[in-house]
């Protein structure tokens, strides 16, 4: 019986195949590697017989240049988190992994465990030809930023809503497109990666209604679609977690809400019924329940509104001068925080909103003015006047403007250019 004759084994390390693959062929290899010597299969694939060994994914990441020349990764990344969030925009443009370490939830985790998290005022407006446009402020260096353009489905919608969840997604939901009509459309910015998303459509079409956002789940109701029945009565909640709409129980009657706040974990909502009287209605997430309401809260409660700290604040003038303050135990709005400076009744200086901003009240008005209230050290005055709680960040010229506008008022020229839609605070 003849023998089988083998094939020598090939000695890789003189073996043409693993010369650099910058030379065309292993014959044409051989003229530049004296003494090696053909392997017996020339046409063996490169992916098989590779040029070195691909190091493992931990020897990769050490292999990578450093965050910072000098110093462990983890030292570096406790400097770059305490970089002030203004200049978050020029560090993504240094290199690639600062990119994806500034893109990345870990970054901003550790910053807001730190107490180091800043938060921003976005405001969106519109303008008189009802184009919708908004800013970021800046209320540590007190300067708007640039932001990305509103996607052009929201550039002159209606009625729509805005919320925040996660603390830094901005949620724009709903409203009414001037061709198509209503809307379940819903979109996202994401304050970290400064980007808009898409997310999941609503389940109903709807636009002037309310909403609010409960344990981080945002909750819509009522409002108006172009059915037969214009005035809605369902209501529905998003949770982020499931990335999911699902329907809860629909309210007591059809309502179109102007005004809604969330109070000791209940949300309260005030609006026009479907013969446009005023209803106010009440919703309880632990049992998923509607019921009217006609206590004290709703009866001088009045837009814009807030909580903090667990009191609830509106606002008692039409320029925001002015903030009262609800006693639950009296049942009825008899607090007041009195500045004593009244800038003017015009649509201008009106006070468009009323949110919390590091522990403090915030109040914009329609011109981009800006004040805080610090309602922390109101038990501390004891009688003296509230003035001192009170502090302008933005827009400082109140005189010159109430001047322009009692000039403007007189030559006929009072119409407001923009006025605010929504004004939110996120965190990064």
């Amino acid at each position: 019986m003849d023998r089988v004759i083998q094939p020598p084994l090939v000695d890789t390390t003189a073996c043409l195949c693993r010369v650099d693959t910058g030379l065309k062929t292993v014959a044409g290899a051989k003229r530049y590697v004296p003494g090696t010597k053909l392997c017996l299969r020339p046409d063996i694939k490169p992916s098989i017989h590779p040029t070195r060994n691909k190091p493992a994914r931990g020897d990769r990441s050490r292999s990578q240049s450093p965050l910072l020349p000098g110093l462990p990764d983890d030292l570096a990344i406790a400097c770059l988190i305490r970089v002030p969030r203004v200049e978050h925009r020029k560090l993504r443009l240094v290199c690639k992994r600062w990119y994806r370490l500034l893109v990345g939830n870990f970054f901003y985790s550790l910053r807001k465990s730190l107490g180091i998290a800043e938060e921003w005022i976005y405001v969106i407006k519109r303008d008189r030809d009802g184009k919708i446009s908004w800013h970021a402020f800046d209320p540590v260096y007190q300067l708007w930023q640039p932001l990305p353009p509103v996607p052009k489905e929201y550039s002159g919608a209606l009625g729509f809503g805005c919320a925040v969840l996660n603390g830094c997604h901005l949620y724009l939901f709903g409203g009414k497109d001037p061709l198509k009509g209503s809307m379940r459309r819903v979109i996202f910015y994401n304050a970290r990666t400064n980007k808009w998303h898409r997310a999941p459509d609503m389940l109903r079409r709807r636009h002037f209604f309310g909403s609010c956002v409960i344990n981080n789940c945002l909750y819509v109701a009522g409002g108006e679609n172009e059915g037969v029945h214009r005035s809605l009565r369902s209501a529905e909640v998003y949770d982020p977690n499931k990335n999911r709409w699902s329907f809860i129980s629909d309210m007591s009657t059809a309502m179109v809400p102007f005004i809604g706040v969330v109070y000791d974990g209940k949300w309260f909502l005030k609006g026009l019924g479907s013969h446009r009287q005023v209803l106010s209605e009440v919703y309880q997430p632990e049992n998923d329940s509607w019921y009217p309401i006609y206590d004290g809260l709703v009866s001088g409660w009045r837009n814009p509104s807030t909580t903090l700290n667990g009191k609830l604040y509106a606002l008692d003038c039409k320029d925001g001068c002015k903030i009262r303050v609800y006693d639950e135990v009296a049942d009825s709005w008899s607090k007041h925080i009195d500045s004593k400076l009244h800038l003017g009744s015009s649509r201008a200086l009106e006070a468009a909103a009323l949110v919390p901003l590091n522990g403090k009240l915030c109040i914009i008005r329609n011109n981009m003015s800006i004040s805080l209230v610090d309602v922390s050290k109101l038990e501390d005055l004891k009688g003296s006047s509230a003035e001192q709680l009170w502090e302008t960040i933005a827009g400082k010229g109140q005189f010159k403007t109430l001047v322009t506008n009692l000039w403007s008022s007189l030559a006929g020229r009072n119409r407001l250019k923009t006025h605010i839609v929504h004004c939110q605070v996120l965190q990064a």
